[in-house]
């Protein structure tokens, strides 16, 4: 059985088991979330794709549509919803005298994450997780109960080149595939290396990386600490919550 039908089938049974109706995803025109959305559609259960702009990138937008408009003409079980949330998210800024970029931006994905779980409430639905391996598990690239606030992770033990591979493969276009990866959170058109400082094929090397890391020079040992600094900065995304235990 080939990985996206086993998948699909996992999605479909962890649905039907917790006699649920639906999957709600939001969509933001980068591989994960097309890849994900996809092998939800593969079930034949009903999809609910979200798309969320706050002063998003047009580009990113575009990419999204494309998508959703491929997923709608080639399965019949898929449906598309698009809440705006730049007012939403404007008038939630004018509270703040800020100038914390980080907290803005992590806010818009906490808008994102409200927005899901409202469509998924009103549809008997689970919100899916966009997540990959390296973002989830090796440098916590992700917003604590925003893009990390979800019911179930389908891609979560995939890194990106195992979800590039399988995008190519369930028929994800090559507009996306070669997108530079995104996380959409701050209006302009940064990506992910942009921030972290390594790309996702460097930092699933250093996450497999089980030497010395005194032999490591250049670039290797540039990597290695960048990866190694962001999955101990970034713990507490990835651990459960401390919890006070009575003696």
């Amino acid at each position: 059985m080939n990985l996206d039908q086993k998948i699909s089938d996992w999605l479909k049974n962890y649905l039907t088991s917790n006699k649920l109706d639906s999957f709600i995803i939001g969509v933001s025109g980068g591989i994960d979330s097309a890849v994900t959305s996809t092998l939800c559609a593969l079930t034949n259960k009903p999809v609910i794709v979200v798309s969320m702009p706050i002063n998003q990138a047009s580009n990113q937008l575009q990419r999204a549509h494309n998508h959703i408009n491929w997923l709608q003409t080639s399965f019949t079980n898929v449906l598309f919803l698009e809440y705006d949330l730049t007012l939403t998210f404007e008038t939630f800024k004018s509270l703040f005298l800020t100038d914390n970029l980080l907290s803005l931006a992590n806010s818009r994905a906490r808008l994102r994450m409200t927005t899901l779980y409202q469509v998924a409430a009103e549809n008997k639905g689970i919100v899916v997780g966009t997540g990959n391996k390296v973002e989830d598990f090796g440098v916590g690239f992700f917003t604590k109960y925003g893009d990390g606030g979800v019911d179930i992770s389908p891609i979560a033990d995939l890194t990106k080149t195992e979800v590039r591979q399988l995008a190519k493969e369930i028929g994800v276009s090559n507009e996306i595939v070669q997108a530079p990866p995104t996380d959409g959170l701050w209006g302009d058109d940064r990506t992910d290396e942009d921030q972290i400082g390594a790309s996702y094929e460097e930092l699933e090397w250093a996450m497999d990386y089980k030497g010395n890391p005194n032999n490591l020079f250049g670039r290797e040992q540039e990597v290695y600490y960048i990866y190694q600094n962001r999955h101990k900065a970034n713990q507490h995304k990835m651990l459960p919550i401390p919890i006070f235990k009575q003696q």
